[in-house]
């Protein structure tokens, strides 16, 4: 989870975003006080939207505190904690760890080497806890950097391995704290494989340039045949911009169909938010740049005509 999935701040309640809020600071809270403070550095608001799905299936209510922190030492700030948040926090420290691993894999880097040092201890109280979900992405990972190595130009293919790992950690979020295997973790298996298509292409669109400039592996390269000797990475995306929207919108169009088949018990605002118009407003950011047009509602459009 790489820090894409947000809300549209203003098309929020306040009261929804307190509590959203509240799940973001609170996944940072469980970290610092079950981690330490430094792996606090890796919290993405993704693991947010993990945690208020989860949430989400059960009518239990949430109670705000309004506490301190280091980053926010004068103004206090709304924190919730249940078991759905530790859920989230350590799955958010699980992709963390994989992610500095591929770095160190693939540039060498001194600080993800560092950071691993530090991660270390914490990552085996990691794989102790959840062993099976841990040896399942390490598969998957594995399986993605053999379709990388191979500079493999089948999208949908190479963005399969991280989809199904976001597949198994939105399944297994319901089994692991609702105790079973129902519905709702085929349901949400299928909004988090879908989200995480879309994450994996929000991320490629985002690197262009620099895999251009680092001459790193990039699926769209390959599946759209860039060629630097007769376009530059503005005209390259400019000329893939169609297919790109195909491909955002046809996960965004699955994420909203099943968000509908969820009976959900409380947070219905704060996940349409999401799914209508902050994933939405990142996806014309990453087409269009960051001058895109916002709050713009999906409920409702035809993706299948975008």
């Amino acid at each position: 989870m790489l820090g894409y999935v947000k809300i549209d701040k203003g098309e929020l309640k306040v009261r929804e975003y307190d509590i959203y809020t509240g799940y973001y600071c609170g996944i940072c809270k469980s970290i610092g006080r079950r981690y330490g403070q430094l792996p606090r550095m890796v919290l993405s608001y993704d693991a947010a939207f993990l945690g208020i799905l989860l949430s989400a299936l059960s009518d239990d209510r949430d109670e705000i505190s309004w506490e301190h922190c280091i980053a926010h030492h004068i103004q206090k700030k709304p924190v919730i904690s249940n078991k759905v948040i530790d859920y989230a926090a350590d799955v958010m420290l699980i992709l963390a760890w994989y992610k500095l691993a591929d770095d160190v894999k693939d540039e060498g880097s001194l600080p993800a080497r560092a950071a691993m040092g530090a991660f270390g201890g914490i990552h085996r109280r990691l794989h102790n806890a959840h062993p099976v979900l841990c040896n399942q992405i390490e598969e998957l990972l594995d399986r993605l950097t053999v379709y990388e190595n191979l500079k493999c130009d089948n999208l949908d293919q190479v963005a399969d391995s991280f989809a199904q790992i976001m597949r198994i950690i939105f399944a297994d979020g319901v089994r692991t704290i609702y105790g079973e295997d129902d519905d709702r973790a085929q349901v949400l298996g299928e909004i988090g494989y879908n989200l995480g298509k879309w994450i994996y292409l929000a991320d490629a669109v985002d690197d262009i340039d620099e895999n251009y400039s680092t001459g790193s592996y990039n699926p769209l390269f390959y599946r759209f045949n860039f060629d630097s000797e007769t376009e530059n990475t503005a005209e390259f995306k400019s000329r893939i911009e169609g297919r790109l929207n195909f491909n955002f919108y046809q996960c965004l169009a699955v994420i909203s169909q099943s968000l509908e088949e969820i009976d959900l018990k409380k947070y219905q605002g704060i996940l349409e938010n999401i799914v209508y118009f902050g994933l939405n407003h990142q996806t014309r950011m990453l087409i269009l740049g960051p001058d895109a047009t916002t709050s713009t509602d999906m409920r409702g459009v035809d993706y299948e005509s975008i």
